[in-house]
């Protein structure tokens, strides 16, 4: 009986944890925001080279990175990106652990938007 207590509030534990989605970023669009916002977690200097419409600039590599997430309700749909796909990854992890309920990381990153863009 115990076996089956505990395998009941692990599945409820984990329908609970917020779970960060992938997305490729070729397939975002400024309407998945509408009910979300759109972060560029890349540098200041990265971010002034070019960005998605929209998107606000919170640097993975600012030492205030999980202060200035606090801004964002937790229930609110986050899309993260960034060059390539690393650090917008790492931004979510951190996201989800912070627990923020919907966390969309729009893989491939700014230049394969660019690329596809291009294309």
């Amino acid at each position: 009986m115990k076996f089956y207590y505990l395998l009941l509030v692990l599945c409820v534990m984990n329908l609970g944890c917020a779970q960060s989605k992938g997305k490729p970023i070729t397939e975002f669009s400024q309407n998945d925001i509408d009910s979300g916002i759109l972060v560029d977690v890349r540098t200041p200097e990265e971010y002034a080279g070019g960005h998605l419409d929209n998107a606000v600039n919170m640097n993975l590599f600012d030492v205030d990175f999980v202060k200035n997430m606090d801004s964002i309700a937790k229930n609110r749909a986050v899309y993260v990106y960034c060059k390539k796909g690393g650090r917008s990854a790492k931004a979510a992890h951190i996201l989800d652990s912070l627990g923020f309920k919907k966390v969309i990381d729009l893989e491939g990153g700014y230049d394969a938007f660019i690329a596809n863009k291009r294309n």
